[in-house]
């Protein structure tokens, strides 16, 4: 069975990585055209080697290449603010999109949670590394609760492996990873933190995940935690505790007053992850653009399975 052509817009860390991971460990996607806007970036000077068509006048530029025509799904790793007008060319041309900016045109999608509802989209957006990283978490506790009232997520990546349009994207990224952790996760309240940390030698990505939740018991949230944990390594191996997750009860006689809810009583719960990469572009600390690339990956393959014919 033939593979599905795909094409990335975006030749920084995130495309690279991701052509990397496709060009070595994809089944149902062949990548035919890489595009970026800087003629002399690494990312396009590596595709160009590999004898990838490439273009660096953007998207117009790759509509003028014959490759484009046979592309089916297109990946954006550019910016929130660029995306729109990628979408809206992609969409008239007929392909489908899976974009990794926070622009979030198109429904959230983090593949062991949701992924099978949206595939007949058009578009996918895989909300941010954060997002990949700690909603999983989030849901976890949520399917085992009878209510999930707050969920706050702490993500710290290595500066390093924050790139010009991660930098670009922080105030999407935040408020996207928020509006995620509430539509995805089931937090009635959410709330999403960054860090870009400037350590030497660069930090392994760490996610701290709180939640406060209701109608659970503590063995419940530890089991759903670690079964989830292990849907994640599917695609991202690197994807692991750092420590046992951690309670607090909160009983009837001392509840917790939350501001703009009011008086809480059940379970706070506090989990820390850390992911390191597969070492695919840059070195394994940049576990940030393993978890987005590789969601994007798999949610990619699951539409050519089903709109291509790509075997499963």
């Amino acid at each position: 069975m033939p593979k599905t052509k795909c094409a990335i817009i975006g030749s920084g860390n995130i495309g690279t990585d991701l052509m990397i991971k496709i060009r070595e460990t994809s089944a149902h996607l062949e990548l035919a055209v890489v595009i970026g806007i800087d003629p002399e970036s690494e990312g396009l000077a590596r595709a160009r080697s590999l004898g990838i068509a490439t273009s660096h006048d953007g998207i117009d530029g790759a509509r003028m290449l014959p490759e484009w025509q046979e592309v089916r799904i297109v990946f954006d790793a550019t910016s929130a603010k660029a995306h729109a007008y990628h979408n809206d060319i992609c969409r008239m041309d007929g392909k489908y999109m899976v974009d990794l900016t926070p622009a979030a045109i198109g429904p959230y999608c983090v593949p062991v949670v949701n992924m099978e509802d949206h595939l007949d989209q058009q578009n996918v957006n895989m909300v941010t590394c954060g997002g990949q990283a700690t909603i999983p978490m989030v849901y976890a506790v949520r399917r085992v609760s009878q209510a999930l009232p707050y969920a706050e997520i702490v993500a710290s990546v290595s500066s390093r492996s924050a790139g010009p349009g991660t930098r670009a994207n922080l105030d999407e990224f935040t408020r996207t990873t928020k509006k995620g952790v509430e539509v995805i996760g089931g937090a009635k309240r959410g709330k999403a933190i960054i860090i870009l940390n400037p350590a030497e030698p660069p930090m392994i990505m760490r996610d701290t995940v709180y939640t406060l939740s209701e109608g659970a018991e503590e063995t419940e949230i530890a089991e759903s935690v670690a079964a989830m944990v292990q849907e994640v390594q599917a695609y991202v191996p690197g994807y692991r505790l750092k420590q046992e997750v951690q309670f607090e009860r909160f009983g009837h006689n001392s509840p917790l007053n939350i501001p703009g809810y009011g008086m809480f009583s059940g379970v706070k719960t506090s989990i820390f992850l850390e992911v390191e990469g597969a070492g695919h572009y840059l070195p394994p600390y940049a576990g940030n653009l393993d978890i987005m690339t590789s969601a994007g990956l798999a949610t990619a393959e699951r539409l050519a399975i089903k709109h291509f014919g790509a075997a499963a």
